[in-house]
């Protein structure tokens, strides 16, 4: 037994969880009051042990965003621009071709694509970027849309949310993506997104997606002004799903920035407000086989923690990520794949970059011998963001 617990006040939970117990609501609420957070990390990490051994994973993964343009108004969001704004953006399907065709001479095997509620793009922007995307490689996998999205392209198709996640899937789409859930409690939801998707409705997607044998991941924004009892009526309501459908692959807890926006909240979330969240996420969601520590707003060295703290991923090498960093994330846009895999290999663990669904591509025994190179001259954009990782 870790040392932490041999005379801990969390040795009885942890014997509920060695024993293969289910830890209730009141276990985890009563774990997210503690101040003990080496004993609650010491319970996470026995089950990060227990599910997924001694490997941490990354992905080789760009991030793209077709707009910024959005018809709604989230009082947490410093993304969204309306037309007016002289900030705002839209790619074309060709320009988002472009900066993928780049991204694939970098070795990526995602593309993670997100976007505003477009106030005119058609249904078949959608459909024809996707198809564009994929046919720059078949293996290429695109994790594409938040549950809002969707909802947002049923309306455009005039069409049902099953019938559009069809379509979207025939067109190349692999994987939802998770975003969006923000905190389900709605009395939260008024005050940090105002007229996004109702929690029922997050969930009704990610149903429907996982009834047609679809997989996706799913996330937590926490450190603004719930409640420790509202993270945890969140965590209840994807464990509960997850029971359903078996569909969620992983869980990615986000740290609220609070730069730029309407909330009233001056600080993001503490290192260990994190870790505490990040652990107490791994002893619930049992039934969840992955818990991603994202480096982009916890900064590589936190995420790197978080390893210990039950978290066995680190996301991916994002490359551009504007959604954190216009809300005042202060990490660098990409990680280079050679960092991640100094940082896995410092806690101990055993590299693994890994695909979409977690699957593993290569197992890392030894450190690579170069970093991630590119084919030719790279973007500006790309050297930028290279130069400063």
């Amino acid at each position: 037994m870790n040392f932490f617990l041999q005379r801990s006040e969390w040795r009885d939970l942890y014997d509920k969880v060695a024993g293969g117990e289910r830890i209730s609501d009141a276990d985890a609420l009563r774990l997210f009051e503690s101040k003990d957070l080496n004993a609650v990390g010491a319970i996470a990490d026995f089950v990060r042990q227990r599910k997924n051994g001694n490997r941490a994973s990354y992905i080789l993964n760009r991030y793209l965003n077709y707009s910024n343009y959005c018809i709604l108004s989230c009082q947490f969001c410093a993304f969204a621009r309306k037309m007016r704004d002289a900030d705002g953006f839209q790619y074309s399907v060709e320009e988002m071709v472009q900066k993928a065709r780049e991204a694939l001479a970098l070795g990526i095997t995602e593309l993670h694509i997100v976007g505003g509620l477009h106030p005119t793009l058609p249904f078949s922007y959608y459909t024809d970027m996707l198809r564009a995307l994929k046919a720059l490689d078949p293996r290429l996998q695109l994790k594409c849309f938040t549950a809002v999205e969707i909802l947002h392209l049923a309306w455009l198709a005039r069409q049902s949310v099953k019938d559009t996640l069809l379509e979207l899937r025939a067109a190349g789409l692999n994987s939802l993506t998770g975003g969006g859930a923000e905190i389900f409690r709605k009395s939260v939801r008024s005050i940090i997104a105002k007229g996004k998707e109702s929690a029922e409705e997050y969930f009704e997607v990610h149903r429907v997606w996982h009834q047609l044998g679809g997989r996706s991941t799913c996330t937590m924004l926490y450190g603004h002004v719930e409640s420790l009892e509202d993270r945890v009526d969140h965590l209840r309501q994807l464990r509960n799903l997850q029971d359903e459908t078996r569909g969620f692959v992983g869980f990615v807890p986000l740290p609220y920035q609070p730069d730029n926006n309407q909330v009233p909240v001056k600080a993001p979330p503490t290192g260990f407000d994190s870790l505490r969240t990040i652990a107490v996420s791994r002893i619930y969601l049992d039934n969840i086989d992955h818990i991603t520590a994202y480096w982009v707003g916890l900064g590589l060295k936190l995420a790197q923690v978080a390893l210990q703290y039950g978290a066995d991923d680190l996301h991916g090498t994002i490359i551009e990520e504007n959604i954190f960093h216009m809300a005042g994330a202060a990490s660098p846009q990409l990680q280079k794949e050679s960092a991640m895999i100094k940082a896995i290999r410092e806690t101990g663990r055993i590299p693994v970059q890994r695909d979409t669904f977690y699957e593993p591509i290569k197992v890392w025994e030894s450190l690579p011998s170069g970093e991630i190179e590119l084919n030719g001259l790279p973007s500006p954009l790309l050297a930028a963001n290279l130069a400063t990782a």
